[in-house]
């Protein structure tokens, strides 16, 4: 894909502190909401994850804090996968304000989950590629 994928998110009034700003939790709130976003226009339920017996897991998350969001603010979230060899994957993500200036960034480290040996897969990608309708949207 030349472009990640995105989705679309307003910040809303009850998001916010006490300073007026997007609470810090809520930052995870958005990677979550576009990383299962890109999940679904991939063509991946929740469902055809649990009757595939796996699930994704969330093995570190790092965020860079890097300008405030208010109140009513637009954003994008974007949402890429990068592949490598073994067991875990990473997603790269940015919160991106409607004016171009980046508000966070998030870096996370990803696996999937045997629902039943309760260990982690090898080669994650392979499941993501035969559950997807369009593999694409992972950049597989």
């Amino acid at each position: 894909m030349s472009e990640p994928f995105s989705v679309p998110v307003t910040v809303r009034g009850y998001e916010t502190d006490v300073q007026g700003h997007l609470n810090q939790a809520v930052y995870l709130n958005y990677a979550e909401h576009a990383r299962w976003a890109l999940l679904q226009a991939a063509g991946i339920s929740q469902t055809g994850l649990i009757g595939r017996g796996v699930g994704p897991v969330a093995l570190e998350t790092t965020i860079r804090y890097k300008r405030e969001l208010l109140a009513g603010d637009e954003v994008s979230v974007t949402c890429v996968f990068e592949w490598g060899g073994g067991k875990t994957f990473r997603i790269g993500q940015t919160i991106v304000k409607a004016d171009g200036t980046v508000a966070a960034e998030v870096s996370a480290v990803g696996g999937l989950l045997d629902l039943k040996a309760r260990k982690l897969v090898a080669n994650p990608q392979d499941y993501f590629k035969e559950l997807a309708t369009d593999p694409a949207v992972f950049g597989l």
